[in-house]
């Protein structure tokens, strides 16, 4: 193990109190926010440390949710929809409740039950700026708002794109019973 610090080394991993969940670097965990009442923080773990008396701390880089940046919550963040910051700090491990993933935009929306524990990540957030990269992203349907996973939308079987029922004066039900669906800027040909 390499000394970074004098007194503290490094550890290569901890584990979580009350479990049998090991953290390691590169892990993404849960930890304890200090008003009970509000969601645990997320975090990735950079780096884990322990001192003399074998106290562990840990290194994060924090994950923001939407409604703690400087934009606020959007109608196109998902529920489950996290930014990955530039903020770091140490952290007592001691603070960890539990582990669980941030999958990339596209693999959360490659699953077919995400956990209370899955969440997903498609920005980057300069916590000083409040600037986001990428920032810009594809939009879809007449609305011109990017993809929510959250929401469900129907393809255009023509130009292949993404509508929200209630955009095209229909409802969940009705778009979920369409066999195809073929939006309005397209030409119908003799199979649709």
């Amino acid at each position: 193990m390499t000394n970074t610090n004098p007194g503290k080394k490094d550890v290569d991993s901890y584990k979580i109190k009350r479990t049998k969940k090991i953290v390691q670097q590169g892990d993404c965990v849960l930890m304890r926010p200090v008003d009970p009442k509000r969601l645990p923080y997320v975090a990735r773990v950079e780096k884990l440390e322990a001192d003399s008396k074998n106290n562990v701390k840990v290194r994060v880089r924090w994950y923001y949710r939407p409604e703690e940046s400087l934009g606020g919550r959007r109608t196109f963040h998902g529920a489950k929809e996290l930014f990955i910051s530039d903020h770091y700090d140490w952290q007592s491990a001691r603070t960890i409740e539990g582990k669980c993933i941030v999958h990339s935009f596209k693999d959360y929306k490659k699953l077919e039950n995400a956990g209370d524990d899955d969440y997903f990540c498609r920005f980057e957030y300069k916590a000083a700026t409040g600037d986001f990269n990428p920032d810009l992203v594809a939009v879809y349907c007449k609305c011109e708002m990017p993809y929510n996973p959250d929401d469900f939308m129907v393809k255009c079987e023509g130009c292949k794109d993404w509508y929200h029922p209630s955009c095209l004066k229909m409802t969940i039900e009705d778009a979920k019973n369409l066999e195809q669906f073929i939006c309005s800027d397209c030409p119908l040909d003799d199979d649709a």
